[in-house]
């Protein structure tokens, strides 16, 4: 892995009287797949949440290392998108929005690359599950960020999608250097699809270790033993 893109120090987050994430110090490296993975409410969501700048933490700091890129492209469950639109004009305007120098052009790009073509011109509104989650990554895109955070990116779609997916996103790794990390309900798919695996459980940071490094017995015990 290469060297460190950000770091949280002591990050929390509570709703009322519930802790959604207890203070967690983590490192994310550059160029690294990082899988996130626990039950439901155990704070993933919660985390991609504040490293993508939606809202703020309650204590803590997130800090960017170095000379890192402070860009962050943001995936949630339901696709942040304008249904009306077009899948070009979608493009068109999120560009704009990331003040590009050529919003034209990276939507052009983008429609390419994320196979998108014979699309371009309907609404998204009218687009299946697979092809709008494609529009919602090439959004994400559109910015040309360092970092590229997924909220269960695949927990929609059939498993020839989730395959073509995985394969856009080890391409961003390999040929752009970009930093993923992912949430998914799927120990296999966290195994498969990252180098490195973190379970929350209970707002708290319950293992950090390589992908695979632990079994379904294994995250069963992390998660009734966490605090």
């Amino acid at each position: 892995m290469g060297e460190p893109l950000l770091e949280t120090r002591g990050i929390t987050r509570r709703y009322g009287g519930v802790t959604a994430l207890a203070p967690l110090d983590l490192v994310i490296n550059r160029g690294e797949r990082v899988a996130l993975t626990g039950p439901n409410g155990a704070g993933k969501t919660t985390l991609l949440a504040l490293l993508a700048g939606v809202g703020t933490p309650g204590g803590g700091d997130i800090r960017w290392v170095g000379d890192a890129s402070r860009s962050v492209g943001w995936v949630p469950q339901r696709p942040a998108l304008y249904p009306r639109l077009t899948v070009r004009e979608n493009l068109r305007l999120f560009a704009g929005l990331e003040r590009v120098d050529d919003a034209v052009a990276t939507a052009d790009r983008l429609i390419t690359r994320a196979d998108l073509g014979e699309f371009a011109d309907r609404r998204a509104n009218v687009l299946s599950t697979g092809t709008l989650q494609r529009l919602n990554l090439a959004i994400a895109l559109a910015g040309a960020p360092a970092l590229l955070l997924l909220d269960e990116p695949t927990g929609t779609l059939s498993p020839d999608q989730r395959v073509r997916l995985w394969a856009w996103m080890d391409d961003l790794v390999r040929t752009d250097g970009m930093t993923l990390v992912f949430s998914t309900q799927s120990m296999d798919e966290a195994a498969r699809s990252s180098d490195r695996m973190l379970v929350l459980a209970r707002g708290r940071l319950a293992h950090d270790g390589p992908a695979g490094a632990i079994d379904e017995a294994a995250f069963m015990t992390l998660v009734e033993e966490a605090p």
